[in-house]
């Protein structure tokens, strides 16, 4: 009796262990692929023309020179190429510039869009190609990629980034953000770029968006003030002759605030009123902080503390006066006052038992 209980409790251990073992996969988080660093190489700008990049733009996005680096895999060789760029928002600028609609976003890095060629990435202020070379497969790229730039920037980085266009409707990889002429003169063409007040501070994202069969460009436009863009809406206005009909010329525009959007190509009116409208502005209050100028950062260290000290005086100074006039109070009170208990702090102490 005992031998048959003992198999049937085996058998059945076998059997879970059998349906248990069918049911799980191991999915990798991070691709296994042993590359190593083996050349590192400082290369001036123009070169960067060897890898497809234009100096003209790079130049203008803050980057000076390049580094090529060099990973092995076995027998394979890949190129990587990091650029310093001005802050997070020009090597994103790069990253967009660059980025094309045959490429899909990596879905194992955030900011990386892969193509045939291989992929870019922006973390933080550095913008980096990956040349893929040929032979190996998607996951020992995908490693590479995890191991020059992580998975995702940091939350800082992100911070620091423009807001998204609205995406419904918008085409993957049209996005472009531009922070000077030479780069908006190579996105949009024939439009006056002199009108956007890049040395005002103006930044530009420009997006491909689908309208039916059609396609439309919508370009936003953001200012450090509403004053500005007030200025800016109005010169453009007198210039292109906004929101007026007038065909396949026609230019649809609208001013929010510090943003002004503009519907470049759109079949009618109706077409850029939806796709203005996509467009919304949320405006919060700050506080306004008081720009330090040409202090240097120890200056203000240096300010900080002194202030800090000088509030601690402050306090110390307010607790010893305030103590002062509670004991002269209590002196003047027993002398004009003499039947008064707060002149007279000595009778708090003293027990009465009123034994009469």
């Amino acid at each position: 009796m005992l031998w048959t209980v003992a198999l049937s409790l085996l058998s059945l251990a076998t059997l879970s262990r059998g349906s248990f073992a069918q049911g799980v996969s191991v999915i990798p988080l991070v691709p296994a692929a042993n590359w190593r660093l083996v050349a590192t190489q400082n290369q001036g700008l123009e070169e960067i023309k060897t890898y497809g990049g234009d100096p003209v733009v790079e130049r203008e996005y803050g980057v000076k020179s390049c580094e090529v680096r060099t990973y092995q895999l076995d027998s394979a060789r890949a190129q990587v190429i990091l650029e310093s760029a001005a802050d997070v928002s020009s090597a994103y600028g790069l990253l967009t510039y660059y980025q094309n609609e045959s490429m899909h976003p990596e879905k194992a890095t955030q900011l990386t869009m892969t193509g045939a060629g291989g992929s870019l990435m922006a973390r933080g202020r550095s913008f980096i190609r990956f040349v893929r070379p040929k032979g190996i497969s998607e996951n020992q790229f995908r490693a590479l990629l995890i191991l020059v730039g992580g998975t995702r920037p940091t939350t800082d980085s992100l911070a620091n980034l423009p807001p998204p266009l609205p995406p419904t409707g918008l085409i993957p990889g049209s996005v472009k953000y531009i922070l000077g002429p030479e780069t908006a003169q190579r996105v949009l063409g024939n439009f006056r770029t002199d009108l956007i007040g890049f040395d005002q501070g103006a930044e530009v994202q420009v997006g491909e968006y689908s309208t039916g069969d059609s396609r439309s460009t919508m370009m936003e436009v953001s200012y450090p003030t509403p004053q500005i863009a007030r200025l800016r809406f109005a010169r453009m206005s007198d210039a292109l002759g906004l929101n007026q009909d007038r065909g396949a010329a026609s230019l649809y525009a609208r001013r929010e605030g510090s943003y002004i959007f503009l519907a470049l190509k759109a079949n009618d009116k109706s077409s850029a009123t939806k796709l203005l409208d996509l467009f919304n502005v949320d405006q919060q209050l700050t506080w306004d902080e008081k720009y330090p100028g040409d202090k240097t950062i120890g200056r203000q260290l240096f300010e900080l503390i002194m202030g800090n000290v000088f509030l601690t005086l402050v306090l110390a100074g307010g607790g010893i006066v305030g103590g002062t006039l509670i004991v002269l109070s209590r002196r003047v009170t027993a002398i004009v006052f003499p039947t008064w208990e707060w002149g007279h702090p000595e009778s708090e102490r003293l027990i009465r038992l009123n034994l009469e």
